[in-house]
């Protein structure tokens, strides 16, 4: 599973972070590391981009990012 998948509410645990280059290096950066928990909070009208909450905070991302980004799902 992706974090592209989750729906509204879902939340899981980051198992890898893939891409390459500038890319890998500015999602690591902003802090999407492996062992995080994230949590679905908003999806824009259209679909893209989407905003999740982890750290203590919100991040928005594009959906074609959120796609290089493995989750193990959190079991409710």
């Amino acid at each position: 599973m992706t974090l592209d998948d989750l729906k509204i509410g879902q939340s899981g645990t980051i198992a890898r972070v893939g891409g390459e280059g500038a890319l890998r290096v500015r999602l690591l950066d902003m802090g999407l590391i492996p062992g995080t928990k994230v949590l679905l909070q908003k999806v824009a009208p259209m679909g893209d981009p989407i905003q999740i909450h982890l750290r203590g905070y919100e991040l928005t991302i594009r959906r074609e990012d959120a796609k290089k980004i493995d989750l193990r799902e959190e079991k409710a």
